[in-house]
């Protein structure tokens, strides 16, 4: 039996999707029960808890062979992370009350550095879980491509990416969720000792021009790509909704400036099979 958090979403749902079809048991940890029917449907076991609900979280954990862990994200978090910092508590206390016999966690590319950024939220979730005395691995994948979906509707509207990623030429590491919940799924079925850091890219590095040119060619149409001026982010930020816009703004600069980065050799980094192509073309689809 594996138990699966993040279940809903779609590297949680593509974690369960690769078991299922291996004809592996699951345990779906849901924290909404309304969504308990349908994976009941397909033969999974069902548990309901909250990410900050350790009780409920270790009665999920109990009796399984591997447990994969995708910490609820927060893309606003208030100075300190908080909210992480509550999800990680009971998540420690989850795993060392309920005992799986191993553990898979979502991390990030970049959970290695030291500069305070929006991903330190996967650090401090690393930092408590590595104390444990389970086996542990901590996946850590590149940008996700399904992150360009918020750019779909400037694309085919108005024929342009407005870019945060910068300079447009510099290609990043970045995945598709469909090969990070594959590759978790591959990885719970692993045995192993002790803690590993499995780090996990696409078939090839993407810069923003490149995603200009996938757009481009799904719609048919020309787009360009045009960086936004790092001096207006925090104001445009503010305008969208943010409170802190800080820690996204120090994200980026991470990517930009490369000290968010993977830590391991480039030879022994995990290459995804699904790429830009494929992910732009599924998300204008809709």
């Amino acid at each position: 039996m594996y138990a699966i958090t993040g279940i809903s979403g779609k590297v949680g749902g593509v974690v369960a999707e690769t078991l299922l079809q291996a004809g592996l048991p699951v345990r779906a940890v849901l924290r909404n029960p309304a969504n308990a029917a349908a994976w009941a449907a397909r033969g999974c076991d069902i548990a309901i808890a909250d990410m900050t609900d350790a009780a409920a979280l270790a009665r999920a954990f109990e009796n399984v062979d591997g447990a994969f862990i995708l910490p609820p994200p927060q893309f606003d978090p208030a100075p300190g992370f908080p909210e992480a910092r509550a999800a990680i508590d009971a998540v420690a206390s989850a795993i060392a009350l309920g005992q799986p016999r191993q553990v898979v966690c979502l991390s990030t590319i970049g959970a290695q550095s030291t500069q305070q950024n929006l991903l330190t939220q996967r650090t401090l979730m690393e930092q408590a879980l590595r104390r444990l005395p389970v086996p542990m691995t901590f996946l850590r994948p590149g940008w996700f491509m399904e992150n360009f979906a918020w750019d779909v509707a400037s694309a085919r509207d108005d024929g342009l990416i407005a870019s945060f990623l910068q300079p447009l030429d510099r290609a990043i590491p970045m995945v598709a969720t469909a090969d990070v919940g594959r590759i978790a799924a591959q990885l719970l079925q692993d045995t192993w000792t002790g803690l590993r850091v499995v780090e996990l890219e696409g078939p090839q590095r993407i810069s923003p021009n490149d995603a200009g040119r996938a757009f481009a060619d799904a719609l048919g149409t020309p787009v360009s790509v045009q960086a936004v001026p790092r001096e207006t982010w925090g104001a445009l930020f503010t305008a969208q909704g943010m409170k802190e816009p800080m820690p996204r703004i120090q994200m980026l600069d991470g990517f930009n400036e490369g000290w968010i980065d993977f830590a391991g050799p480039r030879d022994s980094i995990l290459k995804g099979q699904v790429t830009l192509a494929d992910v732009v073309r599924g998300l204008i689809a809709p």
